[in-house]
């Protein structure tokens, strides 16, 4: 396998003349970018295409999360590919996690078709030429280049890379400790010996706690309301039953694939059906891991019904046995105001901290924060409806990625790319040089809304940026429905001759 620097030695020659045309143009060398481009390039070989990433390097929330301990809170089962085999343990490292999609890209020779420091600024489309126009500052050199593409293929992510959300807490610059947030990390930081607080209860944060308990002198995570946590052993016991055996790798990955994918169906649908009886199981646990004697009810309870926020799994129960050994401690309560020393909270209760560290969660953005015009009008993505969470009324030959909270992001990413390449053959089939969606004469009379309803996913860094986000109808093909285990039936069911798809061969 190729080093990571070694990908960064491809370099176009630049000028404020460059003006490049691909058929595709994909955003982003990150999980669902990388994914786009083998799909591409077995499926629809003399399609020519690049990836552009703002990026040095691939990776995405991999290359761009520093904070102790980054892992995935999905299982690389399901959140690795299809077509390349897991072989570690099911929660990884950003390291492996690099390590993966590195082989990926080198073993497909994708590395000449992804171009690094590219950040797009606009895309603009011409129903007379029937082509995206897509400006790019080379970050490298400080100059702006152009591409044009028949067809935007969108695998940025949802999130603004190296920003976080900051709550705005009164008199933060009183505070005469270290503040820095989870999104944001500092390479040179020291927090041995320090007292930590981490304010959050999701993924980060659970991350964060245990992997700074070793060398802080002590870690509390400070929350505003419980969140619900799943445990287990950072292992897939048919995986390695399999492996004694020497059973070869291409199988193991896909019937353990096939057998957490039939666990993850079986619990989600049990939300639903029996919300209390899955409470009840969680917060169990939780009791178990840390004993009659702890106020489990205060800390570990949430006042929602599981999955209506994102369940973070935590492996060999590491957060647990910090709290339980008395490394690390938990307080639910609100800031009231920042003091020199650390923190007051709501309740009165003063926290002294040397380093706080905000595990805020992330702002979302939309399309990559990359301003859209059609034929001269700017696009106000709220103002279109959704197709299946990939297209968006009134937006010629485009698709974007946007995974599941509910399973692992790169099943939907694989759907799409699929699907994508399905329609790129059909259109090449027809002479047709643009698509876009619309609601037929029925579906237009259907009831539109949010694009996520409150009550099915509610976390609040979804609730603040809906008005980015397209709208839905209430029919499942105007939905981005969050359930894979619907769509893996439906989206290779899709036939792009259905009247939603508005084809022009002109």
């Amino acid at each position: 396998m190729l080093g990571q620097d070694q990908y960064l030695m491809f370099e176009p020659s630049v000028g404020s003349n460059v003006h490049e045309h691909f058929d595709v143009l994909v955003v982003g060398a990150g999980i669902s970018g990388i994914n786009a481009a083998y799909h591409l390039s077995k499926q629809c070989p003399d399609t020519s295409y690049v990836v552009l990433e703002a990026f040095e390097s691939f990776g995405g929330t991999w290359l761009s999360h520093k904070y102790p301990g980054i892992r995935s809170d999905s299982d690389l089962y399901t959140f690795g590919y299809s077509f390349k085999p897991w072989v570690g343990p099911p929660i990884a490292t950003a390291e492996e996690i690099l390590t993966y999609l590195g082989e990926v890209i080198d073993e497909n020779g994708l590395e000449n078709q992804i171009r690094y420091h590219h950040q797009i600024l606009t895309a603009t489309w011409s129903s007379k030429d029937n082509l995206w126009t897509v400006t790019v500052n080379r970050q490298d050199v400080d100059q702006q280049v152009r591409f044009t593409a028949n067809f935007l293929y969108m695998g940025q992510g949802y999130y603004r890379h190296g920003e976080g959300y900051w709550p705005e807490w009164p008199e933060m610059d009183k505070f005469e400790g270290q503040l820095v947030h989870s999104e944001e990390w500092p390479e040179d930081i020291d927090y041995a010996d320090q007292n930590v607080v981490v304010i959050g209860s999701g993924a980060s944060a659970a991350t964060i706690v245990p992997n700074m308990c070793d060398k802080a002198a002590h870690v509390t995570m400070l929350q505003r309301s419980p969140t619900y946590f799943r445990t287990g052993r950072n292992a897939i016991e048919i995986a390695d039953a399999l492996r004694k055996i020497d059973i070869d790798e291409t199988w193991i990955h896909e019937i353990t694939r096939q057998q957490i994918l039939y666990e993850q169906s079986a619990f989600t649908e049990q939300t639903f059906k029996d919300p209390d009886q899955v409470r009840d199981d969680l917060i169990g646990e939780i009791r178990r891991l840390l004993g009659a004697k702890y106020d489990v009810e205060t800390h570990f309870t949430p006042n929602y019904r599981p999955w209506r926020q994102r369940i973070a799994f935590v492996p060999d129960a590491d957060l647990f046995k910090c709290i339980s050994s008395g490394r690390a401690s938990v307080v639910t309560d609100e800031v009231e105001r920042f003091i020199a020393t650390g923190l007051v909270l709501k309740s009165g209760q003063e926290l002294e901290a040397d380093l706080i560290v905000a595990a805020t969660g992330f702002n979302m953005n939309a399309f990559g924060d990359i301003v859209f015009e059609v034929d001269g009008n700017t696009i106000d993505f709220n103002e279109t409806l959704t197709y299946r969470g990939m297209m968006c009324t009134g937006v010629p030959n485009m698709v974007n990625v946007f995974g599941y909270f509910r399973a692992s992001w790169t099943l939907r990413a694989d759907l799409v790319a699929n699907f994508t390449c399905r329609l790129l053959g059909h259109m090449e089939k027809l002479g047709a040089r643009s698509v876009i969606v619309a609601p037929t004469p029925d579906d237009a009379r259907m009831q539109t809304g949010d694009w996520i309803s409150d009550e099915n996913f509610n976390p609040n860094y979804v609730k603040r940026a809906l008005h980015l986000l397209p709208k839905t109808g209430d029919k499942p093909k105007w939905q981005h429905t969050q359930d894979y285990w619907r769509d893996k039936d439906e989206f290779p069911a899709i036939d792009p001759n259905s009247p939603e798809f508005v084809y022009k061969t002109q």
